[in-house]
């Protein structure tokens, strides 16, 4: 199992970002997939999450600027960001498993390699 995640970038305050993480190598539709992010010095810690039927979780922190999707046909998940604020800068990793669903990072078996987001005040 192989996730790709990208789409990060430097932005200024208030701006938007996509973040894609393309799957390879699992049945993708049957997996939760999720995205985390860890500033320096910080903890790696929750941003969204989608199961497999469709439905969506974002943290508090990001509730109504940032929206999880997911299109099984091309394996791929999504984060659209909005209304982006310096303390939303951190590395991006989309995670996916079959059997976990929760906020736990620990518990996620496959990982992507994280994606640098930047923004500016």
């Amino acid at each position: 199992v192989q996730l790709q995640a990208s789409g990060g970038g430097l932005v200024q305050a208030g701006g938007s970002l996509r973040l894609s993480c393309a799957a390879s190598g699992h049945p993708f539709s049957m997996y939760t997939m999720a995205w985390f992010r860890q500033a320096p010095g910080k903890e790696r810690e929750f941003v969204a999450r989608i199961w497999p039927g469709g439905n969506t979780d974002h943290a508090d922190s990001v509730k109504g600027r940032f929206t999880i999707s997911r299109d099984n046909a091309k394996n791929t998940v999504y984060l659209q960001m909005n209304s982006l604020k310096p303390e939303d800068t951190a590395v991006y990793y989309c995670a996916g498993d079959q059997y976990y669903s929760g906020i736990g990072y620990r518990k996620y078996d496959y990982w992507g390699q994280g994606t640098q987001v930047t923004v500016s005040s």
